[in-house]
């Protein structure tokens, strides 16, 4: 079978795509035909070095199939039945073995495709605003790079639940998608100050919670953006890692929660992630969610996939199919 092998951390020149032996599930594993494959920015993390792995490596975090085969002691899950996964490596691959614990069924209202996109950001998206900082009907939130896969899906689920969606983007066309995606104010990050633009927008009182996946180039805004209490939940590092911080400046900031959640921690237990999975299924089955696939590459050109990612050139979920 076909797979992308990381043999030595570096550019998207160490993606290589070769011919493997195809895996074998185990007990508690199945074996998935994969059909599309999610590209996220901890593809990268991993790819560059900034988050340590074992080489040699099969890179991807997430995706959707069909099952092929089933280890010994699985029985939730059967041969051809379509599933979908995040949060355990191999996706890029023609076939992948995976913890059957972390397999979820897809219904038939949602297409392979769209699954796999939804995966690992839409229960992002969903841990962020249902449990990191549960969104109440009526509060103010931030969504930084609100034209982002992850910053859609967050902007949707905040509207479900009743939030005004301030989003920050970089152009007039990421300012469309976001407003399209249910977002009630636009920040133009490179011409505006955000925390004196959202200062401006509440009326000086501030955000309720700031979801931030960028990292050290809108952390001090974030801060600068919430209200007494508010919540930062600084869930990635997209435009590069937060300086160290002191304690102190959530006191100054008005005695503010900062917290940097994964996903890992919040679908650990089977019936969690059973939870949020069927919940965003069923809001993309009613056509009260929508996941824009901005961009399919073939599963050769995985380092271009990542490479637009990183340099900010797509919108929405770039998918490896």
């Amino acid at each position: 079978m076909r797979a992308i092998i990381i043999e030595e951390t570096g550019g998207p020149e160490v993606l290589r795509l070769v011919e493997t032996d195809e895996p074998a599930p185990g007990a508690g594993e199945v074996l998935i035909d994969v059909e599309a494959r999610g590209v996220n920015f901890i593809d990268i993390y991993q790819r560059s070095g900034a988050y340590d792995i074992s080489l040699p490596y099969i890179p991807g975090m997430e995706a959707a199939g069909v099952v092929a085969s089933v280890g010994e002691g699985v029985s939730d899950l059967s041969v051809g039945q379509r599933v979908a996964w995040a949060m355990a490596p191999g996706a890029y691959a023609d076939r992948a073995v995976v913890k059957a614990s972390l397999v979820v069924p897809v219904p038939d209202t949602v297409s392979t495709e769209l699954a796999a996109a939804l995966m690992l950001q839409g229960m992002t998206a969903h841990c962020l605003t249902h449990s990191v900082y549960p969104i109440q009907d009526g509060d103010t939130v931030l969504v930084h790079a609100a034209a982002g896969g992850t910053g859609l899906l967050i902007t949707q689920l905040a509207k479900e639940r009743g939030a005004r969606v301030i989003g920050t983007v970089s152009t007039q066309e990421k300012e469309r998608v976001a407003r399209d995606a249910g977002a009630d104010e636009i920040v133009h990050y490179t011409k505006t100050p955000v925390a004196e633009a959202v200062r401006d927008l509440t009326d000086g009182a501030g955000v309720a919670a700031v979801y931030d996946g960028v990292g050290g180039p809108t952390f001090d805004a974030s801060l600068d953006s919430l209200r007494p209490r508010g919540v930062l939940a600084l869930f990635g590092q997209a435009g590069g890692a937060v300086r160290p911080v002191d304690p102190q400046r959530l006191n100054a900031a008005g005695s503010v929660y900062l917290t940097r959640p994964s996903l890992a921690h919040f679908v650990a237990d089977r019936g969690e992630l059973l939870g949020r999975a069927e919940e965003l299924f069923a809001l993309l089955g009613a056509g009260r969610l929508e996941v824009n696939v901005g961009g399919r590459y073939p599963l050769a050109e995985a380092g271009n996939a990542q490479s637009d990612l990183a340099a900010r050139r797509t919108t929405g979920k770039l998918l490896l199919v």
